[in-house]
This record gives structure tokens, sequence and C-alpha cells, in this order.
């Protein structure tokens, strides 16, 4: 803890005391290399009369007042390492680029191995599409009739 540049090491059961302090705002700070601590403001006024409060930095006017003496408790523990991700075979298989290689193979294999009748085959290849000629739809579509049905032509008779 430092007090205006002045450094104290607490003793074997983690308590200090610091005396003849002059009055005025302080900060109280815990310095451990394993735990992080919130510091305290401790403001002492001229009559001797002190107040601890906890420090925010965003909020300075809020007060929100602390027990004294002050017990410091440990927020956190210090995390100086970051745990290493662990390796899982789920990353491995739906990562783009397996994705990218497996999967037409899988298509193509299913393909070899699904066997077509060769009759279904040529039902295929000879079903026929019933659709209308394009100069049909073309010239119904632009007159707005219907399709109209060739006339019979009436022959004459032939003279004999």
């Amino acid at each position: 803890m430092s007090i205006k540049n002045h450094s104290y090491v607490a003793g074997e059961d983690g308590t200090f005391t610091i005396n003849n302090i002059p009055s005025g705002s302080y900060v109280v700070e815990v310095a451990n290399p394993n735990y992080a601590y919130e510091p305290v403001r401790v403001e002492i006024n001229s009559k001797g009369k002190y107040r601890a409060r906890k420090v925010n930095y965003i909020q300075t006017s809020q007060v929100l007042q602390v027990p004294y003496p002050l017990k410091m408790k440990p927020l956190s523990r210090f995390r100086y390492f970051q745990v290493r991700e662990q390796w899982r075979v789920t990353d491995f298989l739906f990562s783009p680029m397996v994705l990218m290689m497996v999967l037409p193979l899988l298509v193509k294999l299913k393909n070899i191995t699904g066997k077509i009748n060769l009759n279904e085959m040529e039902q295929l290849n000879n079903f026929k599409y019933d659709m209308p000629e394009v100069s049909e739809v073309l010239t119904s579509f632009f007159t707005g009739s219907e399709k109209q049905k060739p006339r019979a032509v009436k022959q004459s008779k032939k003279r004999q």
C-alpha cells in the first residue's frame, strides 16, 4: 500500500497500521502479484474524522461507503496465462476445407452405388412434353384471343 509515495508492508497476519497521517484524501491500493483488490478512498478531515468509500472512476459523485477498519478482500485471481483451447474431432470434420473435399466425394459415391433400372432410364428419355409452339403462344398473347381452331375448307365439286 502506498500513501503519497510511501509503501507499507503488511505483517504475517496480513494487517498493518498507519499512524500520524495529515488530513486529506487518499487512495488505498493493495499490490499483490496473485490477486486483484478494489481500491478504497479514505478521506480524513482536520478534526481527525475519517470516511472510507469505494473508488468509482466513472461516476465520481457516487458514494458507496466501506466499513472501517478496512478489510480488503480480493476481487479475483490474476490470470497471467490463457488456457489452451482443446482440440476436438468435430472442429476438424466441420471445417470448411474438409467439407469442400468430402461432400463431393459422398455425392459421387451415392451416384455410383445407386442402381437405376434401364426401363426407368428409357422412360425418362422417351418422355414427351406437350408444349405449344412459340408462334402460337406469341400470337395468342398479342391478339388477346384464344387459340383458334383451323377451319375446314370446302372443296368445290369438280366438274366433269
